[in-house]
């Protein structure tokens, strides 16, 4: 059987002015547009789409990827907001997708990027977005260990930090002071658990902590000077966001490895940047 909201691999059972007629199962047969189907596809073969309702409430599919499928988290844009109905989101699909206002707290605007989890009304088979992320998350005790990498989406500011959704499933926390500035809502990015408390919650960094963070990222700033010719204009006056884009890393991380290099006599500060050493005593 096809499942709404998700992607499902369907056979072609006949076609028509209109497009490829899939089989559905109990869903009944839905139509794949002219406009989707690719090349060398007929009746009998398969295809891997995407099932939601058109416009007309009327099932679909589409070879397009959504930036959420049923019962994931995404980020997405506000295009419009209905005095009625609620906010509609750009979630990568001609149709948009409804944010209803009993969804919503606080209230978005036009042009605001909210995180949201996506959901299927059983009864009238729509797909509509929940802004009330933690009502979705896992209650189960997560089984990570301390410094084990994983995938961030921060959804929501604290006074403490930033919460971010682990993993697409558990709740963390980075805190402000770990972090360089403050971060995006709906940013997705690496990050490391510190330590997973005895209540449950997730301590957060975006780097691993002690010298293991150290270490890789002296050997990444070395390769960095080797590739730019023994010199870079990065030193630790420099911008954190510039750092985190050149090296991946935080400018605490950053400036704790330029440390270790310069004790280490592998490069002098030339205010601004670095030199390497070895390549300046050539």
């Amino acid at each position: 059987m096809a499942l709404i909201g998700r992607k499902n691999t369907l056979s072609v059972v006949r076609e028509t002015q209109s497009g490829f007629y899939l089989d559905g199962a109990e869903l009944g047969e839905i139509l794949l547009p002219g406009r989707y189907i690719p090349r060398g596809l007929g009746v009998g073969g398969a295809i891997e789409v995407f099932v939601y309702s058109d416009s007309e409430d009327r099932l679909v599919a589409t070879t397009e990827t959504p930036r959420a499928c049923v019962g994931e988290f995404a980020s997405m844009r506000v295009k419009d907001i209905h005095e009625r109905a609620g906010a509609f989101l750009d979630w990568g699909l001609p149709k948009d997708l409804l944010l209803p206002y009993r969804e919503q707290d606080p209230k978005v605007k036009v042009g605001q990027d909210v995180v949201v989890f996506v959901r299927l009304d059983e009864e009238t088979k729509r797909i509509y977005a929940s802004a009330l992320v933690n009502r979705f998350l896992s209650r189960e005790r997560p089984q990570f260990a301390d410094g084990q990498p994983v995938d961030l989406l921060v959804y929501e500011q604290s006074d403490l930090g930033f919460n971010a959704i682990v993993d697409g499933k558990f709740r963390g926390l980075l805190y402000n002071s770990n972090l360089a500035a403050p971060l995006r809502i709906g940013a997705r990015t690496k990050g490391y658990v510190k330590t997973v408390r005895e209540d449950g919650k997730i301590d957060l960094s975006l780097d691993p902590s002690g010298y293991s963070r150290v270490a890789p990222l002296t050997d990444v700033i070395l390769e960095q000077l080797e590739r730019a010719g023994g010199r870079l204009n990065f030193d630790d006056s420099s911008d954190p966001e510039d750092i985190r884009a050149r090296f991946g890393a935080s400018k605490k991380a950053f400036k704790q490895a330029l440390g270790a290099l310069y004790r280490a006599r592998k490069i002098v500060f030339l205010n601004p940047g670095i030199q390497s050493v070895e390549r300046g005593a050539r």
